[in-house]
C-alpha cells in the first residue's frame, strides 16, 4: 500500500470501517463520518439492510436503496459496503481490508440486547469518536410524530424536544451551532476564475434523496454549486402549518455534507436578487419541478434571473418530497412510536446498568 500521512505519522493507508442504519441521514451520521475518516485515509461505510434493521431496531423510514445512495452522496465517504452484517465481526474488518471501527459513543444493541460490537471491542480494533448532541434519528421522527400547528410559533429550539424521554443518547436535546461546526463542515474553497457558478435556493428541510439527486442533477451545469437555504420564517410562510422540522443550523450543516455542495448562502433572500447574482457571479440559476410560491405582493422570487436569461428548471428524476417524508411517518405512526420507545427503553436499561458498574468500581 500507499505510504500516507495522518497527524504528521507517515504509514501505511489506513481503511477505517464505519457502519449502521444511516435511515434519514442527518448531520449527526455526516459528523460521525467526518470525524471517522479524519482518523485514516480511506472511509469504508456498511449499511445494514432493512430486514435487519425491522428485525433489531423496528422499521426503517427510507428504504435500504435510498440509504445506499444518502451515505454515498456524503462528502467524507469513500467506499459504501450494501447489506454490511448488524453485528460487527473481525471478518468484515479483514474482507474489506480495514484497520478498525469506529462508532459513536452512543450505544448500539441487537434484537437480544447484545453490543453490536463487542466482537471488535474485544479485539482492540474500535474506536469512538463524539455523538452530536442533539440530533438523531429517533429525535427526527419524534419530530414529526409531535407535529403541532402551533410549534413554529413556540420557537425553533422547541422543536423535537420530547419531554418523555430520558435516554441519554437519544432523549432529545437543543442542538448548539458554532462556527467551528460550520468550519469543519465546509471545504473552504473558494471558485476559480474560469469556474461556471451554479444557485439553488430551498428549505432543503429533512435532507433526503429528492434533495440529493436534485443537488447532483444542478452541478452538471456548472463547476461550483452554490446552495441559498432560507430562514425558518420564510419557509413557514410558504411551507405552511409546521415547517421547517429542522432548523437553519441544522439544515446548513446537512447540506454542507453534501459532496455536489460547494458553498451555502445561510438566510439566503427569498427572490433571488441582481446584488446575489453580482456578487455570487451567478451564471445560472436552477429550480427542480416542486412549485415555485410567489413572493410578497405576488412577485415571481426568480424574476431577476429569468430576465437575465439565466434560469433553468431542472428535472432529477426524484420526484420525492419532504411531505413525502412526513407521509411515511404519520401513515405508520404506530410502528414508529413503538420504535423510539422500544430504544429508548433499551438504552435507559443499558446506560443504569453502566452507572451502577462505575459506582461499584468506585466504592471498591
Amino acid at each position: 500500500m500507499e505510504n500516507h500521512t495522518v497527524n504528521g505519522d507517515s504509514r501505511k493507508e489506513i481503511r477505517v470501517w464505519c457502519d449502521g442504519c444511516y435511515d434519514m441521514v442527518h448531520f449527526g451520521h455526516a459528523n460521525s463520518l467526518r470525524q471517522a475518516k479524519a482518523l485514516g485515509h480511506k472511509l469504508v461505510v456498511g449499511i445494514h439492510n432493512d430486514e435487519d434493521i425491522t428485525k433489531n431496531k423496528g422499521p426503517p423510514v427510507f428504504t435500504q436503496e435510498e440509504r445506499y445512495k444518502m451515505v454515498r452522496g456524503i462528502k467524507w465517504v469513500d467506499e459504501v459496503v450494501e447489506d454490511a452484517p448488524y453485528v460487527t465481526t473481525l471478518e468484515t474488518l479483514d474482507t474489506y481490508n480495514c484497520d478498525f471501527c469506529v462508532h459513536g459513543d452512543d450505544i448500539t444493541l441487537t434484537a437480544d440486547g447484545v453490543d453490536t460490537y463487542h466482537l471488535v471491542k474485544a479485539a482492540n480494533r474500535y474506536k469512538e469518536v463524539s455523538r452530536t448532541a442533539g440530533v438523531s434519528t429517533t429525535d427526527l421522527v419524534g419530530r414529526m410524530l409531535l407535529m403541532t400547528r402551533n410549534h413554529f410559533k413556540q420557537g425553533s429550539s422547541k422543536l423535537g424536544q420530547d419531554h418523555s424521554a430520558r435516554s441519554p443518547w437519544t432523549g432529545c436535546s437543543q442542538f448548539l451551532p458554532t462556527t467551528q461546526k460550520i468550519i469543519q463542515f465546509s471545504d473552504g474553497k473558494a471558485p476559480k476564475p474560469t469556474d461556471k457558478i451554479v444557485y439553488v435556493a430551498g428549505a432543503f428541510d429533512l435532507f433526503h434523496v429528492g434533495h440529493l439527486d436534485f443537488l447532483e442533477k444542478a452541478k452538471t451545469y456548472g463547476d461550483y454549486l452554490i446552495v441559498g437555504l432560507h430562514t425558518d420564517p420564510v419557509v413557514n410562510v410558504y411551507k405552511g402549518g409546521n415547517y421547517p422540522i429542522m432548523n437553519l443550523h441544522e439544515r446548513v450543516l446537512s447540506v454542507l455534507a453534501c459532496k455536489y455542495v460547494n458553498e451555502v448562502v445561510i438566510g439566503a433572500p427569498y427572490s433571488v436578487t441582481k446584488d446575489l447574482m453580482d456578487h455570487f457571479n451567478v451564471d445560472l440559476v436552477c429550480h427542480g419541478q416542486t412549485h415555485i410560491a410567489a413572493d410578497v405582493d405576488n412577485v415571481d422570487p426568480y424574476a431577476v434571473p429569468k430576465q437575465m436569461g439565466k434560469f433553468m428548471l431542472i428535472d432529477s428524476g426524484n420526484a420525492i418530497t419532504t411531505e413525502d417524508i412526513v407521509e411515511r411517518i404519520i401513515r405508520h405512526r404506530l410502528e414508529f412510536e413503538a420504535r423510539n420507545s422500544k430504544k429508548e427503553k433499551k438504552e435507559i436499561e443499558v446506560y443504569e446498568a453502566m452507572q451502577r458498574v462505575k459506582l461499584a468500581e468506585k466504592c471498591g
